[in-house]
Parts: structure tokens; sequence; C-alpha cells
């Protein structure tokens, strides 16, 4: 990385691309195109009055990505600039978990969260989802219609991840809302983030009095030595990061699934896998579009763009995909074909083939159930929830042939 002074032609910055307006929701991909006619990387804000450098170049996301010298995870220095009630605080304040830690201290968290994984066997996670969808399945099946994702999508992973995290079904709903309000960095983003920071620590409070077979049991007592409050930060993280970007991905592969019958046909045939669905809105429709946030250590020349230090930098993993949708469509041939929705470098997804089999586990379980699924608005009707990170539809309503649990031929 070069350090020298810029000239003035660094510091002529076009007017933000205003991340937060509800057309981004509508519509994310004017915005950009927006972001990349300013070049590598782009300015844009989160919320209003948060500005932020954005990239969009698939190489300067990588060199970004890997660049652990330059450029720092902790957001500290750019939380003294930011307003206490700013929306977005809640996707990006410092917490002492993996997500925000360099180092020594990133190794130590992210160690202690892939042996704890690792020791979830993919038996016990797909019995688990399958569980989850015969639930779901059995409360809308004998009414004939869902909204697959209020009713399916988002309370399934707070039935899976509560299963693992040792809490009970009943406190789903309220795992549910709570991350849903923190993540669309709206004027409900405080009020989420608390409930969501509330539920973690009634969580590890029970788990340090009593221990069980479940992952916060499991961080409490890790050789890292964590203690109480780095495991409720650890699995604030890991409940967050699982919950909501998995649901969304659920959401947004039945979405392209059920939209296209010759699509679906061949899946529900199992002439086609499901995890080609999956990988497909990876690669094209990603469901957390902006984050990956870094933070300069000193003003620094990156790929064109003078960055000063204590102003977020957001892979828009969105505007990747993209663009390389765009050369796809336009016979080009891409540069790279593979997406970057795990991000990459030291703080890649340390639990992606947890995230690959809870997804096409759940899409396979609910066709098999429900054969004839059928959408009942055009997918280019649906709408989206608003928010600068993620791409989350707000419904996606369906019909089918009523079935109930008890009916021969359905999934045990």
């Amino acid at each position: 990385m070069t350090t020298h002074s810029p000239d003035r032609q660094t510091f002529a910055r076009s007017a933000p691309v205003r991340l937060w307006e509800d057309g981004f929701a509508l519509d994310p991909y004017p915005y950009y195109d927006a972001l990349r006619a300013q070049g590598p990387v782009g300015w844009a804000e989160l919320a209003p009055g948060v500005p932020a450098y954005v990239v969009t170049d698939r190489r300067a996301a990588l060199d970004l990505l890997h660049d652990t010298e330059t450029f720092s995870h902790d957001p500290r220095p750019w939380e003294a600039t930011v307003a206490d009630d700013s929306p977005v605080l809640g996707m990006m304040r410092w917490r002492p978990n993996t997500l925000f830690a360099d180092g020594a201290a990133h190794v130590r968290y992210r160690s202690s969260l892939i042996d704890t994984f690792d020791r979830i066997e993919p038996h016990d996670l797909r019995a688990r989802v399958h569980r989850a969808v015969r639930v779901l399945v059995g409360r809308f099946g004998p009414k004939g219609r869902a909204d697959l994702v209020d009713e399916f999508a988002r309370p399934l992973m707070a039935l899976v991840f509560n299963s693992l995290f040792g809490l009970p079904d009943s406190q789903s709903v309220r795992l549910d809302v709570a991350l849903g309000k923190m993540m669309e960095g709206g004027a409900e983003s405080a009020e989420g983030e608390a409930e969501f920071g509330g539920y973690v620590l009634e969580l590890i409070a029970a788990k340090s009095e009593q221990r069980g077979d479940d992952l916060p049991s499991r961080l409490l007592d890790h050789p890292a030595g964590l203690t109480p409050e780095e495991v409720t930060w650890q699995v604030f993280l890991t409940l967050g990061a699982g919950h909501e970007p998995t649901a969304n991905l659920v959401s947004n592969a039945l979405s392209r699934i059920l939209g296209n019958a010759q699509y679906y046909s061949t899946l529900t045939s199992g002439a086609r896998p499901v995890t080609d669905a999956v990988v497909e809105v990876l690669h094209h429709e990603t469901p957390l579009a902006n984050y990956g946030i870094h933070y300069a250590r000193g003003p620094v020349s990156f790929h064109g763009t003078w960055i000063r230090a204590a102003v977020p930098v957001v892979v828009s993993y969105g505007a990747l995909a993209h663009f390389a949708e765009r050369e796809v469509a336009t016979d080009r041939h891409p540069r790279d074909a593979s997406h970057l929705s795990w991000s990459a470098g030291p703080h890649a997804c340390p639990v992606r083939q947890h995230t690959l089999l809870i997804a096409t586990e759940a899409i396979e379980r609910l066709t098999q159930w429900l054969p004839d699924m059928e959408p009942v608005v055009p997918r280019e009707r649906l709408t989206w929830r608003p928010g600068p990170f993620h791409r989350s539809l707000t419904s996606l309503p369906v019909r089918f042939s009523p079935r109930s649990p008890d009916q021969p031929g359905v999934p045990s």
C-alpha cells in the first residue's frame, strides 16, 4: 500500500450514494452502478450522516480482505465520531469477539468458535433442521398457503439455532423479532440490539450456572479460557450471523426456485440438487450484501482513492455479484466466477459448511412436504426489507395443496 500525500483530485468526491434509502431496498442495482462509476472504491452513506467507502471491485475487495497490516476490524476510533443513536451501531459497534478483533485476539476467538462448531455432527444438525421443518409445516401445511419468510425461513432459523444454543422453542419468536429490528438499521435498531443483547445475557447467565450439551456451554469450557463476557459476545455474533443471513439465503433461494417452474421441477424430481439454487443465490443475490467492514489504521491510498482513518471501508458483496452477473450476461468471460459471499482472508466465514447444510436441508425437506408450491406474487413484484447491510425479502407468499402431518407419504 502506498501512503503518499494525496493531491487535490483524490479528495474530490461525488455526492454519497445513500444506501439507507427506501429505493435501495427496492432496487439496489442502480446504487451499485453509481458506486462503480466512482471507481473501485465508492463513497456512500450507511445512514444519514454516516459516510463509508464501499468497495465494488473484486481485486480491491480481495486486497482489503487479506491486508491485516493496513486495515483493522476494530471500529472504536470510528465509534467516537458517531452519534450514540446512530441506527447502524447495532451492526457495527465494537464487541470483544472474533468479528471485531485483530491479531492474536482474533485467532483466540476464532479458534474457539471453530473448535466448538466442529463438534456438531452433520447428522445431528440435519436432524435438527428436519425437526424444525416438520414443526413449521405442521402449522401451515393444512391451510394450503403460507408466507415462506415469516412462517418458514425466519422461524426455522430461530428453532434450529435455539436448539444448538440450548434454549427452548418457546424463545424462538423473541430471537427472530430482536434480530430483525437490529439488522434493518432503522428507527427500531437500538431497541432490537437491546432486546437481542438481553436475550444473550440471560442465556449465558443460565449456562454459567448449569452447563448443557450446547454451544455456549462448550465455549465456556473451551481451553482458550474465554471469560463469561467474551463468551457472551461470541454468542451474540454467532447467533446473529447464523440466524439472519441463513434465513435470507433460504428465502432468496426459494424465491428463485418457485419463480421458475422448470427449475422447480428439476429440483423436486431430484434431477438437479438444491445446492445449485443455494449457490446461485450466493453468486447473484447474496443475503449479506454489504459488510466485511474494515478501518484504515492511518490515511492511505487504496486503488486510486485516498482512505481516511476512522471511516468504515465496506465490501459490497452485492455489487461484486451484480457486476459478475453482468459480465456473464453480456458474454464477457468473467475474470473470476467464484463468489465472495463467505468473505476471504483471516475473517472468512468459519462455518460455511454448517450454513450450506442448514439451507439445503431446509429447502429439500420443505419441497418434499409440499411438492406443488407455487408463488402467489411474481418475483419481480416481491418487496425487500430496508437496510444497508442485507438483501432480505419482506414476504414470500405461496399456495399449495393442503397437507397434514398424519397424511400418507409425508416425510418422517
